[in-house]
């Protein structure tokens, strides 16, 4: 399994050097940056897997760093360093998204057992979720969104999209969605794989600038973004 990447944003550079170094010791992947801003423009950037973010930044604010990230990427886990006593920026940041906070000065060993927990259950949440674009479908609660409106789909339709999304650029015959969708058993016209991807078209792709479902000509469909 790849190492995490985690963002630090901290505009102490002793203290952001030592982090750094701590958590490389890990075995984890770290940038460091020392201004909201800049902070800022690369948590939107980039894919980091975890942020940990100062409340008190030159440039922006922690929280307003959080606010606006927040607008864009509603599961990258953010912790927050706060100062001793700073309650009410406690309480801001967790309104605002944050998913934990550590008090400075704070012990080494607790940031790094936080840190641990929040990727454990970020990695649980991203089991439970098939992305594509922004294209999303949660598995367990079967909510599918795109570009954050919420789609309604048959159970039929739901199925045809999550094997299409669990095989992202792979050319799919009719034949095997049939049999991965359908069942071995079904006995009917092929033909009903057409119809579905046409319905599934008419919800996913039509309402959208940009299709993700693919028909290869004389083979059958696949599914793919387009950054691909």
């Amino acid at each position: 399994m790849a190492s995490a990447t985690i963002l630090i944003v901290e505009d102490e550079e002793k203290l952001a050097r030592v982090l750094s170094l701590e958590l490389e010791h890990e075995g984890y992947n770290t940038t460091s940056v020392h201004s909201g801003d800049i902070g800022l423009e690369h948590a939107l950037s980039n894919q980091y897997d975890l942020i940990l973010l100062d409340v008190m930044l030159p440039e922006l604010s922690g929280l307003e760093v959080l606010r606006r990230f927040r607008k864009e990427n509603k599961t990258t886990p953010v912790i927050l360093l706060t100062a001793r006593g700073e309650v009410p920026d406690k309480v801001s940041g967790l309104d605002l998204g944050a998913n934990d906070y550590v008090t400075k000065p704070f012990e080494i060993e607790e940031l790094l057992a936080r840190i641990r927990a929040q990727l454990r259950s970020n990695r649980k949440e991203k089991d439970d979720i098939l992305r594509v674009d922004d294209l999303k479908v949660h598995l367990k609660t079967r909510i599918v969104t795109r570009k954050h409106t919420t789609i309604e789909l048959t159970p039929r339709e739901f199925d045809l999209l999550v094997y299409l999304m669990k095989n992202e650029q792979i050319v799919l015959t009719r034949e095997q969605l049939l049999h991965e969708v359908w069942g071995y058993d079904y006995t009917g016209d092929t033909n009903v794989v057409d119809v579905y991807i046409r319905y599934l078209r008419k919800k996913i792709d039509k309402p959208f600038s940009s299709p993700l479902i693919h028909t290869v000509r004389g083979v059958g469909y696949t599914l793919r973004g387009n950054n691909k």
